[in-house]
């Protein structure tokens, strides 16, 4: 419920503190008082348009505080939790208007944007008048109005997560068909890009290894003709050791005949052979290591070249070339597991359209069952209220191709305010005086299912007779045994049903200064006084006050 409402500087608002309680409150006075104006200063406060217009002449800024009691499970305070604003017990809502045209909003002193301001505030109080342009003749708010009534929630609730489902499931699909149609554009590459490094099969560190035997064999060719030079000078035509063989030979047979003169060169010459021995083995031995084959450098090198072409094409190293072929070959694996994967998603998309369209088509034929009682139920309150030859329709469209988280259907309020001339929505076809009293009607129907918890009505008394205005009355009490009501009035029925009665009149505050608008809680003679005013107009009889005072009385 609103607990408090705390106003300053608004046109001509300078200082209210208004208390409210449970209930049916109404709100009278002379017209030009300021009933608009504190209706105005509410609306602002529940986010509703700033306009520098509001701010009282020569103040910098005026505000509205609304302090709002609510349940512990209220959407709102979801709303508060879902934000990070403090979920205390009262309800803050306050508002600064600006002279210059800003506006700042704050729940439970955190600041906070106009349009959360109005989530909240929407969802707490509704305002409903002859020119009503909000709550339930929004079309937007009709299906969870019939959901409410017909206890459909849960059902809603149910669909809405269906459809969460089917999202989810056709995003999967979407994606993994994207992904699909990649592998597919690169197939014929991928698949000519894996034949080609397969057969070339690139292994790690396998360049270093081939560049360093290519240099090996390179060196091996072209020092081939030293060592045949070598091995010419040792052991060809011109080879020294048969000469000294033979000369030592020679040498030692003078030594055998008594002459040791020669031994020394003997000795000498023997060691010299000796030493071409090693030579030549050492050269045998370099020869075996430089043993070749030419091809195997032509090999080599073909090999090589064939790595590093590869490793340009794909713009790699050569031993890169194993990850680009690691890369390809799992495309090609994605392509065949991801149109597996396809088919296993599509499959999944089929089973939770299938569970939408189930649960969607219960909650079709729920709402439908759900209408004709919310017509019937709605109609019976119009002949009191003077709309005896209007009907209520609840226009109820099914579309089982359409898929939304709200289900197959659209739901429209729409009245026939006579016999014969067509069925439209609440906005177009009623006036003013009967669209107040259609909502009015509605809203008696809907109080225990889904009402905001304050509803507040703008005069929709006006232009209505003494009976209709007695009937709207007795609804207007009867609303308030179960939300809180605050009715702005003219008709002394409507006054007189409610619990409390508050009078809005201007004030001089000094004489010749500027007047003000002022709210005064009524007791019991003070109220028998305004209903024998709102009775007899200007001049207060004693004929009227006896009438107000039976009135009083009737309805006590």
């Amino acid at each position: 419920m609103l607990n408090a409402l705390s106003v300053r500087n608004i046109v001509l608002i300078d200082q209210l503190d208004l208390a409210l309680d449970a209930g049916m409150t109404v709100l009278t006075g002379e017209t030009g008082a300021g009933k608009s104006i504190l209706l105005d200063a509410l609306t602002l406060a529940l986010g509703g348009r700033g306009d520098a217009s509001l701010v009282r002449s020569g103040q910098e800024s005026g505000q509205v505080v609304a302090v709002l009691q609510l349940a512990a499970d209220h959407p709102a305070r979801t709303a508060l939790r879902d934000n990070a604003i403090p979920d205390d017990e009262d309800i803050i809502l306050r508002r600064v208007q600006f002279a210059d045209g800003r506006t700042r909003a704050f729940i439970n002193d955190q600041p906070v944007s106009a349009a959360l301001l109005q989530r909240v505030g929407s969802q707490i109080v509704e305002i409903h008048g002859q020119h009503d342009d909000r709550a339930l003749v929004d079309v937007a708010t009709h299906r969870a109005a019939l959901d409410a009534f017909g206890e459909l929630e849960g059902a809603a609730g149910k669909v809405r997560d269906a459809w969460e489902g089917v999202s989810a499931a056709q995003e999967a699909v979407a994606a993994q068909k994207a992904l699909v149609a990649e592998a597919l554009a690169a197939e014929e590459y991928a698949r000519h890009t894996v034949d080609e490094l397969g057969k070339l099969k690139p292994q790690v560190g396998e360049e270093d290894e081939l560049a360093a035997r290519r240099t090996h064999l390179q060196q091996v060719e072209r020092s081939a003709s030293d060592v045949g030079e070598i091995d010419d000078m040792l052991n060809g035509p011109n080879a020294p050791a048969p000469a000294l063989a033979s000369l030592m030979r020679r040498l030692m047979r003078k030594i055998d005949g008594g002459s040791s003169l020669f031994q020394p060169i003997v000795d000498s010459i023997d060691a010299s052979l000796t030493s071409l021995d090693h030579t030549s083995d050492a050269l045998e031995e370099l020869k075996r290591s430089m043993a070749y084959d030419p091809a195997e450098l032509e090999d080599v090198e073909e090999r090589l070249f064939a790595l590093r072409a590869a490793a340009r094409k794909h713009q790699t190293s050569c031993d890169g070339l194993i990850e680009v072929l690691e890369k390809y070959t799992a495309d090609l694996e994605t392509l065949q597991s991801g149109e597996t994967r396809l088919v296993a998603l599509q499959a999944a998309e089929a089973r939770a359209l299938e569970s939408y369209r189930k649960l969607a088509g219960t909650l079709s034929a729920g709402r439908a069952k759900a209408a004709k009682a919310l017509g019937k139920a709605v109609g019976a309150e119009l002949p009191d209220l003077k709309l005896g030859s209007a009907r209520f329709i609840v226009d109820h469209q099914i579309e089982e191709s359409r898929i939304a988280a709200s289900g197959f259907d659209q739901i429209a309020f729409h009245v026939q305010t006579n016999p014969g001339t067509a069925a439209g929505p609440l906005l177009k076809v009623a006036s003013g005086g009967e669209l107040s009293r259609f909502l009015l009607a509605l809203k008696v129907v809907l109080a225990d299912r889904g009402s905001a918890p304050v509803l507040i009505f703008d005069e929709i008394d006006t232009g209505v007779g003494g009976a209709v205005a007695d009937a709207i009355g007795r609804r207007l009490a009867r609303l308030a045994g179960k939300v809180q009501v605050l009715s702005v009035t003219h008709a002394p029925q409507v006054a007189a049903r409610a619990q409390r009665h508050l009078l809005i009149e201007k004030q001089m505050v000094k004489e010749g200064a500027f007047m003000r608008t002022h709210v005064k809680p009524l007791d019991t003679a003070a109220r028998q006084e305004e209903v024998a005013r709102m009775l007899a107009g200007a001049e207060i009889t004693d004929e009227a006050r006896a009438a107000a005072s039976k009135l009083l009385s009737a309805v006590g």
